[in-house]
C-alpha cells in the first residue's frame, strides 16, 4: 500500500484561517486529525467551529448527519504543538516567520516518530531555508493550500533542495485522497500560484501609473473583456495591501530585481497610508459593510451622428448591425471618425504609421468582447469627434469604457503580462506547461490557463504586443520570454515542452515485437 493510502492521522498545527480550514479538509476526507495551537483556547474554539461547518453542510444536503458527526469525531485537540504522537504527517500552519517555524520543526523533530513526513504550509518561505532547521531536512516539504481550503481545490506541492525524492509524489497522492488538485512547483520566490500572479497585478499598478486609466475602468475591462473572475483592483483590495505589496516585492527581490515583477510604488505609498483594502473599509475602492461602492459608469453623450472607418471589419459589422452608418473603402472620407484597432501599438502611432489625421482618429482595442467596447483617445483626438465615435460604440448596446491611447491598450497589455509571466515559470521549468495552467486557473479564477491562453490568441500576436511595448517605452519589463519567441517563430504550440535534451538522453521505447 502506497503511504498516502496508509496515512491515518495527521496533526495540524495553527488555527488561524488556513489551520482550520486544512484540519476541516482533512477530517472530512476520513483522516484522524490532531489540532494543536501554542494557546489551548484556540484550539477548542477552532473544533467548535469546524464542528459547526460540518452541520451546516449536512443542512445544506453536501454531507450526511452522519457523516458530518462522523469527521467532527476524527478532530483530536491536542495540549500543544509538541505533545506526545505518533502522527504520519504534521502540517504547519504558523504564522509567516522562518525563525518561528524553524524553532517549531526542530522541536518537533525530537517528538515525533522517524516516520513522520513535516509539511510547511508557507506563502512566501523559502522550504528549503525552514528545512535548514532539521538535522534531516529530507523529511520536510511545502504543502501550499489556499483560502478558503475546502472550496479552494488547488495545493502546490513544493519539494526543497533537499526533500526525500518519495516525499513530493507520495503528498500529490494524498492531496488526491483529500479530493483537491495537486501541482508540483519548484522552491523558488514566489512558488508557482503567486509568481504567476504577477503578471496580471504589476501590469495594472504600471497602466494606472501611466495615467491610462482609473482602477474601476481596468477592472471592468478585466471582467468583460478577458472574462476575469475579479479585476486586479478589486482583487488587491481582497487580498489586502499588507499581503500583496510584501508579496511582490518579496517575490522581486527574491528573482534580484528582475524588471518583469517590478512592484510600484503605488501600493507602497497606499500600503503606508492605511489603504489595504476591503478589510478597513478603504482601499482602491470604498467599503460600506463590506460591499464594495463601484463607481458609476458615465453614460455615451449625445453626439453628431458622423459615419464611422475602420480598418476592422468585424467592428464595422457590429456598428453597422446597430444602424451606425460606416465606410467600407480603402480610405475614410473627410466627414468620417475613424476608429483604428491595432495590436500592440497605439492608435496614434497607427494612425502616423498609414498615414492618417490623427485629430480624427481614436482607438478601439480589438480584443472588445460582446460585453464592452475599449476607446481610447490621444491627446490630438478632435473632441466632438471622439464623442461621436463614444456614442456609435454604444448605440450597438454594449458598454464603453473611455481611456487614455497607450501602446497595448488596456486589455491586450494586461494579457501579454499574463502570458509572459508564465511563458518564463515554463522557460525555467519551475512546473511544467500542464500545471501552470491548471494552477492558474484554479487559484486565480481566469478563464483559461496562461498558456492555453496565449495559445488561444495566438503567440505571434501575444510576441508583437510585447515587442510593440518594449520598443514604445524602452522598459525591459517588456522582455518576451524565450519560451514565446521560440514557440511563436517554430510554430509550436505554448502548452507543450517540445524536444529536450532531457528528452533526447530519455531511454527509447522497446521497438514492438512481431
Amino acid at each position: 500500500m502506497q503511504w498516502a493510502q496508509r496515512v491515518n492521522t495527521v496533526r495540524v498545527i495553527g488555527t488561524g484561517v488556513m489551520g482550520r480550514g486544512i484540519a476541516q479538509l482533512a477530517a472530512a476526507a476520513g483522516l484522524t486529525v490532531e489540532l494543536a495551537d501554542a494557546r489551548p483556547e484556540a484550539v477548542s474554539a477552532a473544533v467548535d467551529q469546524i464542528g459547526q461547518m460540518f452541520d451546516k453542510l449536512a443542512g445544506k444536503g453536501r454531507m450526511t448527519g452522519a457523516d458530518a458527526a462522523a469527521a467532527r469525531a476524527r478532530l483530536r485537540p491536542v495540549d500543544g504543538p509538541l505533545a506526545p504522537t505518533g502522527c504520519d504527517l504534521v502540517i504547519e500552519a504558523v504564522r509567516e516567520d522562518l525563525p518561528t517555524k524553524r524553532e517549531l520543526f526542530a522541536e518537533l523533530e525530537k517528538i515525533c516518530p522517524a516516520h513522520t513526513v513535516f509539511a510547511t504550509n508557507t506563502s512566501s518561505l523559502s522550504v528549503t531555508s525552514i528545512a535548514t532547521a532539521l538535522a534531516d531536512p529530507g523529511r520536510l516539504a511545502g504543502l501550499h493550500f489556499f483560502n478558503p481550503v475546502p472550496l479552494m481545490r488547488l495545493v502546490e506541492v513544493i519539494p526543497g533542495a533537499r526533500t526525500a525524492e518519495w516525499i513530493p509524489g507520495a503528498l500529490v497522492d494524498l492531496v488526491r485522497r483529500l479530493g483537491h488538485e495537486p501541482v508540483r512547483a519548484t522552491d523558488t520566490p514566489g512558488f508557482l500560484v503567486n509568481h504567476a500572479g504577477r503578471g496580471l497585478i504589476t501590469e495594472a499598478l504600471q497602466i494606472l501609473g501611466e495615467g491610462l486609466a482609473a482602477p474601476a475602468d481596468v477592472d471592468r475591462i478585466g471582467r468583460d473583456v478577458l472574462g476575469l473572475r475579479m479585476g486586479p483592483f478589486e482583487l488587491m483590495d481582497l487580498t489586502a495591501l499588507d499581503v500583496t505589496h510584501p508579496a511582490t516585492e518579496s517575490i522581486w527581490t527574491g528573482y534580484y530585481g528582475d524588471p518583469r515583477l517590478r512592484p510600484s510604488p503605488i501600493t507602497r505609498s497606499r500600503l503606508e497610508a492605511g489603504l489595504l483594502g476591503r478589510k478597513v473599509g478603504e482601499g482602491f475602492y470604498a467599503y460600506v459593510d463590506g460591499a464594495k461602492q463601484e463607481p458609476p459608469e458615465p453614460q455615451a453623450p449625445q453626439a453628431e451622428t458622423r459615419p464611422i472607418w475602420s480598418d476592422n471589419a468585424e467592428l464595422l459589422d457590429v456598428l453597422g448591425e446597430a444602424g451606425v452608418p460606416v465606410e467600407r473603402g480603402d480610405e475614410p472620407s473627410e466627414a468620417a471618425a475613424i476608429l483604428l484597432a491595432p495590436y500592440g501599438h497605439s492608435a496614434a502611432t497607427a494612425a502616423l504609421s498609414a498615414g492618417l489625421p490623427p485629430t480624427r482618429v481614436c482607438g478601439v482595442d480589438p480584443l472588445s468582447t460582446e460585453k464592452r467596447f475599449t476607446l481610447t483617445v490621444h491627446p490630438a483626438s478632435e473632441p466632438g469627434l471622439a464623442r461621436s465615435a463614444w456614442a456609435a460604440l454604444a448605440a450597438t448596446g454594449r458598454s464603453v469604457t473611455v481611456v487614455r491611447d497607450g501602446a497595448g491598450m488596456i486589455a491586450q497589455r494586461l494579457l501579454a503580462s499574463i502570458v509572459n509571466t508564465s511563458c518564463f515559470i515554463a522557460e525555467q521549468r519551475l512546473a511544467t506547461p500542464a500545471d501552470i495552467d491548471t494552477a492558474v486557473r484554479l487559484a486565480l479564477g481566469y478563464p483559461r490557463g496562461p498558456l492555453e491562453w496565449g495559445q488561444h490568441v495566438g503567440p505571434r500576436r501575444v510576441l508583437a504586443v510585447l515587442r510593440a511595448l518594449q520598443s514604445a517605452t524602452g522598459d525591459p519589463r517588456y522582455r518576451p520570454s524565450r519560451w514565446l519567441v521560440e514557440r511563436a517563430e517554430l510554430g509550436l504550440d505554448l502548452t507543450e515542452t517540445g524536444t529536450t535534451p532531457q528528452g533526447l538522453l530519455a531511454r527509447p521505447a522497446a521497438p514492438a515485437s512481431n
